[in-house]
């Protein structure tokens, strides 16, 4: 009899500390939610949070329609994406700690890809507004000011900060007029601020994109492709001492740095079945974050 009433209260003990642990994760503060993420495990794409270790999920644009590529604010708890719920891609904001979301951009073109400016003030994000192409253009915060930094017929996509402002990273690429796939050469480049001042960074064969600045602004981390396979790559920020950093067999892309510099996370995976996992720089150590079948990607670190 002692030894049933000793196990009832274990057991009972035990759905306590269960039922504590399921409420925590229910509901943290912001400031727990480190990774924004694209994730279609609601059937369709949303942008979720999560600290670094994979927990204390939420999802933060709930809607049925797409959310793509999240961005977090410099200054605030805000994070920008980009969506499909008014007909086509346009920008929005959507409060961390409300949920509260704003259009920024109203444009008939497809504007995608945002970016906040290390101070806050500016968003750089791609549109094919005012040509055949999509180029790179900037805005204020509240998304007033659009101007574009480039206007050429090349096909350009994921722009990125120097942590000083002063630079922007980017993929540039040479390509059929209606041709927006992986099919051409895609290569990094590196601009001013203002637009000026091209300089191509990366010359390997293979298609390479999504870069990176870490933290300091030394390096560069991003995906290219080499017979085929996606791997994670970094190199200085002037383009040198190129290292193939994954070297796998499935495909690994979209990387982002963690605050501290030492950790990347990225997407990884293969034949329609995607996770985040993190990567750290140092002892080449892999830690899957997600465990979902369809598509977890995008991850970017708070900064």
């Amino acid at each position: 009899m002692i030894k049933l009433y000793t196990l009832l209260s274990l057991i009972i003990l035990h759905s306590c500390i269960d039922s504590s642990n399921r409420e925590t994760f229910k509901e943290q503060p912001s400031s727990v939610h480190e990774i924004a993420f694209v994730t279609d495990r609601d059937k369709n794409s949303e942008i979720y949070v999560m600290d670094k270790e994979g927990e204390n999920l939420k999802n933060i644009t709930n809607n049925d329609s797409l959310d793509f590529s999240p961005s977090w604010s410099k200054i605030n708890s805000k994070i920008y994406f980009y969506s499909k719920r008014d007909g086509n891609p346009e920008i929005y904001s959507v409060e961390l700690n409300d949920n509260y979301i704003e259009r920024l951009t109203f444009n008939p073109g497809s504007d995608v890809l945002p970016t906040s400016s290390p101070d806050g003030k500016s968003i750089v994000f791609m549109s094919d507004r005012d040509s055949m192409s999509r180029n790179i253009y900037i805005m204020e915060k509240d998304g007033t000011n659009v101007k574009p930094l480039t206007k050429n017929d090349s096909y350009e996509e994921s722009p990125d900060w120097s942590p000083d402002g002063e630079k922007i990273v980017f993929t540039r690429q040479l390509r059929d007029s209606i041709d927006t796939t992986h099919a051409a050469n895609g290569e990094i480049h590196i601009m001013n601020a203002d637009g000026s001042g091209v300089k191509r960074l990366t010359f390997k064969d293979g298609y390479d994109s999504g870069a990176k600045f870490s933290p300091d602004g030394k390096k560069i981390a991003f995906y290219g492709s080499q017979q085929n396979v996606w791997d994670l790559y970094v190199m200085d920020s002037d383009g040198s001492n190129l290292i193939n950093l994954t070297n796998d067999s499935i495909e690994c892309y979209s990387p982002d740095w963690s605050t501290n510099g030492e950790w990347l996370v990225y997407t990884a995976g293969t034949r329609g079945n995607y996770n985040i996992w993190k990567i750290n720089l140092s002892s080449n150590e892999k830690v899957q974050l997600t465990n979902t079948k369809g598509r977890n990607e995008s991850p970017v670190w708070k900064k």
